[in-house]
């Protein structure tokens, strides 16, 4: 496939993948075998470590984190290498060493030790978002070192007036989202947004709360934002939790319960919601991010969910989807981001260097098929963003928590999220930008990774110092339209989503209405025909008869019973605590692993600390 977009070459196919902690890294990087051989004999015990060879290369200065119990043998290593220990860091649980450059690959592979960062000009202090300045994936080092955002802060652009939405798992207002207006909580279409009995259905407790955990992460790094930080941010701030776009504002759309579990049709409606409601109640949504994916086959230009997110395309929103965490074993882009419209995003690794020269793309990125691969890559490993405490996610990974307050998290769905800040970036500076121009623009103004595999970074890492100084692009994708008239059951793939001890399957969508494709996408061509006429705004697109605007999901009207009326203040989580509705009170058992089991859109592909997720596996949209 030639990719038709004017004056760019890439090829995307679409996936998303969620790896949360941090999936092993691809072994692409050359290492010196003695000096491996001699890190392993310095661990075997009592047997001295071989001395390592003299190394010309010029010594650096390195901040070493130990995994617990290590005892000294990271120490160790590091005198096996030539090098020497400076001083201990018990508060990040490391110690500061310099040694030969040549032999950082090495010293990262050694037992016991968890990561090793160039020690740059960063002062580590007391305060905990200081203290994760260091990490491989810190938020500080994505907008600083690999994306270059923070250049934008400084030119004026920081996100503010764009909207992004985020279909995912609903948001948790903590702090770093916590500032009034930040966080727009849309419907909550998930398994748990409502509540039934004998007397009717209202919205549940938990209606828009992520009890999962990930949608929180997302949106700490599209638009985190340290209430505490300075009223103009800039890449001279440090400090504070400030993620790729502090200005703008994030709706979310909560898709996905607490086990993480939703369906293509919820996805196809949430996608809907978003197109019908851009514009409404003062919103202004500009950017989409969907961090999640099938391994639905049937050709884009039939699939419902790709027609779906081309809509939003067409509708002049810029639609980014994570490219997928190989957790399906095959080498294509997840659905919807194999649509061509879309921006795919694959995952790159920073190595722990303050350079991106020698930055890789992780063996969980999926590469995509040849013919369609990710459009660009993103940081996405390790990369440290909000925690929600005893979210599902928190209490299965403890070893993911990053002090009180973070949470480390691997995936093209976290490179996802770096992109839809970016993107926002761009909005605020130029926002005539047509979804075209946008990816144009980050595509052309990529930098290529030298040691990244060529089909798996697309046109390589987003530079946004080079993307806001180009000139705007003439571009129009002129790629074959999705119909959306094909079969909901094979846009699914193996995703299966099991709610009250039944699979949805076949042709029948998540409120159990059969699914009429044809109808559902002729009707929604006619209505997009008509407000791009100029005779109205897109409304009234009714999936299967249940309208997202006369009655939203769950029959709670969007001004009736707003989502700022029922907000994350009035249903505060503290008033109705975590503790209050707690894990026994929606118990495991109640929303069981294996009654609500992981099918649907799936999270799939990524480890966590070593514990896959495909050993829990996540059929479906896969997470990205």
């Amino acid at each position: 496939m030639k990719n038709s977009l004017a004056g760019v070459s890439s090829a995307s196919t679409p996936g998303y993948g969620v790896t949360w902690g941090g999936p092993p890294r691809a072994a692409g990087r050359a290492l010196t075998v003695f000096a491996a051989a001699a890190v392993v004999a310095g661990m075997a015990g009592p047997a001295a470590a071989a001395a390592a060879p003299a190394s010309s290369a010029d010594s650096v200065s390195v901040i070493v984190r130990e995994t617990p119990g290590s005892g000294n043998g990271p120490e160790r290593a590091v005198v096996a290498l030539g090098g020497t220990v400076e001083q201990q860091l018990g508060i990040i649980g490391g110690f500061e060493a310099t040694l030969p450059a040549d032999r950082l690959g090495v010293l990262r592979y050694a037992p016991g030790v968890l990561e090793v960062v160039e020690n740059a000009s960063v002062t580590l202090t007391s305060t905990e978002v200081d203290n994760q300045v260091g990490l491989n994936g810190s938020l500080q080092r994505v907008t600083h070192e690999m994306t270059g955002a923070a250049s934008m802060w400084d030119a004026g652009f920081t996100g503010a007036g764009v909207d992004v939405a985020l279909i995912d798992s609903g948001v948790v207002t903590v702090d770093g989202l916590a500032t009034a207006g930040k966080v727009v909580h849309g419907p909550d279409m998930s398994f748990e947004g409502v509540a039934c009995d004998s007397s009717g259905c209202k919205a549940s407790p938990v209606a828009t709360l992520d009890t999962y955990g990930h949608g929180t992460h997302l949106a700490g790094i599209i638009a985190g934002r340290d209430s505490a930080a300075p009223g103009t941010v800039n890449s001279a701030s440090s400090g504070d939790f400030v993620g790729i776009a502090p200005d703008a504002r994030v709706v979310s759309i909560k898709v996905a319960d607490a086990e993480g579990r939703t369906d293509v049709s919820q996805a196809i409606a949430a996608i809907e919601w978003v197109i019908q409601n851009k514009n409404a109640n003062g919103l202004n949504i500009r950017v989409l991010n969907m961090s999640f994916g099938t391994d639905g086959v049937q050709r884009y230009q039939l699939d419902p969910l790709a027609f779906a997110a081309e809509q939003a395309w067409h509708q002049g929103i810029v639609v980014v989807v994570a490219a997928g965490n190989t957790g399906y074993g095959s080498a294509k882009l997840n659905n919807p981001a194999y649509d061509p419209y879309v921006i795919a995003v694959g995952g790159s690794d920073g190595v722990g260097t303050a350079t991106t020269d020698d930055d890789i793309v992780p063996s969980w990125s999926t590469s995509g098929d040849g013919t369609r691969n990710p459009d660009v890559v993103a940081p996405g490993q390790s990369v440290v963003s909000l925690r929600v405490p005893n979210s599902h996610l928190d209490a299965a990974y403890p070893g993911a928590r990053t002090g009180e307050r973070f949470f480390r998290g691997s995936g093209t769905s976290q490179s996802a999220a770096v992109v839809s800040g970016a993107a926002a970036l761009l909005l605020e500076q130029r926002p005539e930008l047509t979804p075209d121009q946008v990816k144009a623009l980050l595509m052309g103004s990529a930098r290529s990774l030298p040691n990244a595999d060529a089909r798996a970074q697309g046109s390589g890492l987003i530079d946004m110092v080079a993307a806001s100084a180009a000139a705007t692009p003439t571009a129009v994708q002129t790629w074959e339209r999705s119909t959306g008239a094909g079969s909901l059951d094979k846009s699914r793939g193996t995703a299966i989503v099991k709610h009250n001890g039944k699979e949805l399957r076949g042709e029948t969508d998540f409120t159990g209405n059969k699914w009429d494709a044809a109808k559902f996408s002729k009707k929604f061509a006619k209505a997009l025909d008509k407000a791009a006429a100029g005779k109205g705004p897109l409304k009234n697109v009714d999936l299967n008869g249940l309208s997202w605007n006369g009655l939203s999901w769950n029959g709670l009207s969007w001004n009736g019973l707003s989502w700022n009326g029922l907000s994350w203040n009035g249903l505060s989580w503290n008033g109705l605590s975590w503790n209050g509705l707690s894990w026994n009170g929606l118990s495991w058992n109640g929303l069981s692993w294996n009654g609500l089991s992981w099918n649907g859109l799936s999270w799939n592909g990524l480890s966590w600390n070593g514990l896959s997720w495909n050993g829990l596996s996540w059929n479906g949209l896969a997470w990205g």
